[in-house]
This record gives C-alpha cells, structure tokens and sequence, in this order.
C-alpha cells in the first residue's frame, strides 16, 4: 500500500462545525475504506493547517478519489504529497544504480 500525508485546512463551512470534527474523521476513515485503503492516523493541528492525516491505499487513483470524496462534502481543502518509507526510497535509489 502507499502512503500519503495530507496537509488538511477547514473551509468556513468545516470551521462552523467544528464540533463535529472527530465525527467527520471517524466517517473518513469508512470512506477510506470503500476506496480500498485506511486512515493510519489523524492529528488535529495549530498553525497553517487545521490537520494533518496519513493515508494508505493501494494506488495514486484510490487515493485521488478519497480527497474528492471528502472535498466534495465542503468542509476541508486537502494539500496530499505521496509518502515513501526507508525501504521504498532504499528501492527507488537502487533503480538509479
């Protein structure tokens, strides 16, 4: 699975709500899953963003359709890098020779 960190900032209509935000991120989780991934962990953050969320899923696509899914509900914008682990960039070096 590939993992991606998402950089996460509430919309006006997210802030307003903000009561419901661990609701909202339990239900991410369920949404994750039907994408065929998993929400690994999620912190709630001070500064530029709001959160900060790891994500596995077994491809870029999967993980794309999660962040609409979510975006299209209004109430967070998402900055998603894909993440590599020691082994992966160990791998992705070696391809260099």
């Amino acid at each position: 699975m590939a993992t991606y960190v998402s950089l996460v900032s509430w919309t006006d209509k997210g802030i307003a709500a903000y009561r419901e935000t661990t609701a909202r991120a339990e239900a991410a989780g369920a949404v994750a899953a039907r994408f065929g991934g998993r929400l690994a962990s999620i912190w709630w953050t001070i500064g530029p963003y709001d959160l900060v969320a790891v994500t596995e899923f077994p491809d870029d696509e999967s993980a794309t359709a999660f962040a609409l899914a979510l975006g299209a509900a209004g109430n967070i914008r998402t900055t998603t890098m894909r993440a590599f682990g020691a082994d992966e960039m160990s791998s992705i070096i070696a391809r260099i020779g």
